[in-house]
């Protein structure tokens, strides 16, 4: 299946998969870290561009992403309103300001720069047959999409 001495022989894709997975989230901590942000911020962020969104919907999107000792956004929502990037509309929705509308594209930009990193050297026909040879293999291991556990 291999040739000798190929990656897969060095490692099992186990190894690859984690190794890969810690690379990319130190890679995107450095580039949200570099904007003073994190996952949660970038995450309300995105949520936002699309308009205004209640605290509830807000903490909706983001509950599979939450700790225990953080059942709510709410301290990172209110972090985005004392930078001016967000601010209140009404007792109960938020939204994003123009300030955090140029801080969002800047940052958007930074990502897809890091993304475009990561996949370097790699054609679209190769990255796609990857993602579904990952794709396949969560399948075969119980994934469904019905089941799906969304971004991880």
């Amino acid at each position: 299946m291999n040739a000798p001495g190929a990656p897969a022989d060095r490692h099992p894709i186990g190894y690859w998969l984690k190794l890969v997975d810690r690379l990319i989230d130190q890679s995107f901590d450095a580039v949200l870290g570099g904007a003073a942000v994190t996952p949660r911020h970038w995450q309300i962020l995105n949520l936002l561009q699309d308009g205004p969104a209640s605290y509830a919907h807000i903490d909706d999107e983001a509950a599979p992403y939450l700790a225990p000792h953080m059942p709510t956004v709410r301290p990172i929502v209110d972090d985005l309103c004392s930078r001016g990037w967000a601010a209140p509309i009404g007792p109960d929705r938020v939204g994003l300001t123009e300030t955090g509308q140029k801080a969002l594209v800047d940052i958007q930009g930074q990502v897809a720069a890091d993304r475009a990193r990561i996949t370097e050297g790699i054609s679209d026909d190769d990255y796609r047959t990857t993602v579904a040879v990952l794709e396949r293999m969560a399948t075969n291991l119980g994934w469904s999409e019905e089941r799906d556990m969304g971004p991880i």
